[in-house]
Parts: structure tokens; C-alpha cells; sequence
């Protein structure tokens, strides 16, 4: 296996190397530099990217936590497949908890992130325009999360933040079989309008509607189990 570091999107220089490496395989992951199903082999991942095994094992393990890759006894470590039961089971937990989670951070008043949602709205946009997949299925999630940032239910947030990467993985899988994110951001401009308005009832419904849709989108060409 040959790993091309000039394949994949330029990131920020993170400030540890554990940071590093999982920024730049996590990238790999969300550009398909690394296709799903794909064996990460430790060895040839330091090579790739100058460091010991031992920042990239980390991040492997933190990859792994997130759902990025998986591990399987006796053959290491591999890139997530992306199937239908996968998205299936990442959107029942978003549908059951965050159109609720958005509805009290609006109730509560959640003026900042509303702000900071707005700014990643327009960056969204300028992803969608260049085609940087990665980096747009990143800001959606960051989207999302500022939505519900005042929830006031630490413990909400982080469930639902624990499948940003998982989400974001699905969303890269999806465009693959149709790009729609032109769709998704109208969507999200009319949750956002529905937000500052002060409408937590009209916001958690049409993001419930936005998630529903997204995931009979996103499954309407996959197959049942992984290959």
C-alpha cells in the first residue's frame, strides 16, 4: 500500500503531533485518499507521514472511538465501510435526540452559537463551491452543533457530538452517489432562519425533516451490509 501525501486537502498544522496525525488521517479518510475497507497498516502510516508508530496508533485508537476505522483481532486496523445498517443506526440516534436538543437551545436563547452557525453557513458554502467534501461534511457537523449549543444538557451534546465523525463519513458517502449538498444548505438556512427567530418548535421540526430526508437520500443507493 502506497500513501500519497500530496493526494489529500492541506490542514492546519495542529499543535501536537498525536493532533497531527489524526487530522491528517482522518482527512485521508473524508477524501477517499484512503477507500473504505482500506487495511491502515502503522508502519507504513509513519512512513507517510514522518513520525513514530506510536502517535499513529494513538490516532488510530481515537479514529476508532469515533468510527472513523475499525479493528478486526489478528488483522489490524481498516477504514469504515459505509452501509445501509451503518447510516441507519447513525440517524436513529440523531433523529431521536437532536431536533429536541436544537428546540431547548432556542427556547433558552442560544444567540452565539446562532452567530457562529451563521459564519459556518457561509464557509459551508464556499466549501460546496471548491468541491472540498471533507472539509464540508466537517462544517456541517460544526453547523449542527452550534444549533444546539445551549441546550443546557452537557451530556446531550456529547452523545450527539460523539457521532460528528461518523456523520460526517456518512455525508461523504452520500454525495458520492448524489451530490446534493446545494440541498442541505438550503435546509440549513431555513432550520437557521426558524433559530433566530426564536421558533425551537419550527427548527426541531424541519431539522428533523432535513435528517430524515438526508438519510433516505444517502441509502437509496447503498447496500444492505458492507461488502
Amino acid at each position: 500500500m502506497k500513501f500519497d501525501a500530496s493526494a489529500g486537502s492541506p490542514i492546519t498544522l495542529p499543535s501536537s503531533r498525536i493532533d497531527l496525525v489524526l487530522a491528517e488521517i482522518r482527512n485521508a479518510i473524508l477524501t477517499r485518499q484512503f477507500a473504505p475497507g482500506q487495511a491502515l497498516v502503522e508502519t507504513e502510516l509513519a512512513r507517510w507521514l514522518g513520525v513514530s508508530k506510536t502517535p499513529v496508533r494513538e490516532a488510530l485508537k481515537i479514529l476508532s472511538s469515533s468510527g472513523l476505522v475499525t479493528f478486526v483481532p489478528y488483522k489490524g486496523a481498516s477504514v469504515r465501510e459505509v452501509d445501509r445498517d451503518f447510516i441507519e443506526s447513525v440517524y436513529d440516534v440523531r433523529i431521536l435526540l437532536e431536533p429536541e436538543a436544537v428546540r431547548r437551545s432556542t427556547l433558552r436563547g442560544n444567540q452565539a452559537g446562532l452567530n457562529r452557525a451563521a459564519i459556518l453557513l457561509d464557509d459551508a458554502r464556499r466549501a460546496g463551491e471548491a468541491d472540498d467534501r471533507a472539509r464540508l461534511s466537517l462544517l456541517n457537523r460544526d453547523f449542527h452543533a452550534a444549533l444546539y449549543a445551549n441546550c443546557d444538557n452537557d451530556l446531550l451534546v456529547d452523545i450527539i457530538g460523539n457521532l460528528r465523525d461518523r456523520s460526517a463519513l456518512v455525508s461523504v458517502a452520500g454525495w458520492e452517489a448524489a451530490p446534493t449538498w446545494g440541498v442541505e444548505w438550503a435546509e440549513h438556512h431555513e432550520i437557521l432562519d426558524a433559530a433566530l427567530a426564536g421558533d425551537g418548535d419550527k427548527a426541531a421540526h424541519l431539522l428533523e425533516e432535513h435528517l430524515r430526508d438526508f438519510l433516505t437520500r444517502s441509502i437509496a443507493h447503498l447496500p444492505t451490509t458492507a461488502d
